[in-house]
């Protein structure tokens, strides 16, 4: 008997078991990047790598305070800090809602110019689907600021996924119709705030706004979705700086977490179907989530997503230097 759609799907998605082994760093010491033959941009199996975050802060006229995401250890990776620079008064927070942890830095006039910088050492393993606690579902059903769960949404996702059966068929739905919707394109105003709307209307958009899209329309349907933000390690070289930042998002169906990269399947067609169900190795996560609630609090508001560094001063966001620098470790 042929095989239903969702049983493929389901052998492609579900290809490593359920439960994940954390090993400490140091076990890992000789570990060595492989990259994919055929995918070169893909580093399968595990990477290791060194990550500099490095912040010159500007001129300080006036009040002042910067959020810096500090990134954690997880199933996925593990996290050493090998050097905190950090030459300003300052504090560790974690916001309400998931638990990222945070350096709020409170810097004065005579500051201006310091280098804050932070390096870590990182081994990272390629994601596939993993196991759900069953209580997260009902956050991840909920709107944000900037993805709002509305008949726009609900209508467009319901025509992408009709006639699909389960969740997993029906986030595949979404996943295409987002593909085929939007274009990857930096140019113009609005783009890279993560608006859903914004990208369902302009239809273009960076990885913040494909994702944001996506999420929105599986919310609309009873799909929970989430957002992550960190960076892509290149897996051309061993060395060097990173362009900024890049984020993903992951759907929730038959009891796992489902990583998807829209945004790089858009650009990697030949990926596409990697890219459902799969972070590569070469990855960074700094935080998870959206419209993070801190204390202290940001006078905007609840911070949109943390990646690069938020910085205000006598009330006006600015920003500030920021590089994104890496070395691989056994390559």
């Amino acid at each position: 008997m042929a095989e239903s759609a969702s049983e493929l799907i389901l052998q492609m998605v579900f290809q490593l078991p359920t439960r994940v082994l954390i090993f400490p760093v140091f076990f890992l010491a000789a570990a060595v990047a492989t990259r994919a033959a055929d995918n070169p941009g893909i580093v399968k199996g595990t990477d290791q790598f060194e990550f500099v975050y490095r912040v010159k802060l500007p001129e300080i006229k006036g009040d002042a305070r910067v959020w810096i995401p500090l990134a954690k250890t997880d199933a996925f990776q593990t996290v050493a800090k090998e050097k905190l620079n950090i030459p300003v008064k300052w504090e560790r927070v974690q916001d309400r809602d998931y638990g990222n942890d945070i350096c709020v830095l409170h810097p004065a006039p005579e500051d201006s110019g310091k280098t804050v910088e932070v390096r870590y050492r990182v081994v990272r393993k390629e994601k596939a689907a993993y196991s759900a606690n069953s209580a997260e579902a009902a956050r991840y059903l909920q709107p944000e600021k900037l993805v709002p769960i509305n008949e726009t949404f609900k209508t467009l996702a319901q025509k992408a996924a009709a006639g699909k059966t389960d969740d997993l068929e029906r986030a595949k739905a979404l996943y295409d119709h987002v593909i085929g919707r939007m274009r990857y394109d930096k140019s113009g105003e609005g783009w890279g705030r993560g608006d859903a709307m914004y990208a369902c209307d302009a239809r273009t958009g960076n990885c913040s706004d494909f994702h944001a899209y996506f999420i929105a329309l599986a919310r609309s349907v009873g799909i929970p979705a989430r957002f992550a933000i960190g960076a892509t390690i290149p897996a051309d070289k061993n060395e060097g700086t990173i362009d900024g930042y890049h984020c993903w998002a992951e759907f929730l169906a038959d009891g796992r977490w489902v990583p998807v990269d829209i945004s790089e399947a858009w650009k990697n067609p030949k990926l596409a179907d990697y890219y459902f169900g799969h972070n590569p190795a070469n990855r960074f996560e700094l935080t998870k989530g959206r419209d993070l609630v801190v204390d202290p609090e940001p006078a905007s508001g609840p911070i949109n997503f943390l990646a690069y560094p938020l910085l205000e001063m006598n009330g006006e966001i600015v920003k500030p230097e920021t590089t994104f620098m890496f070395r691989r470790i056994g390559a």
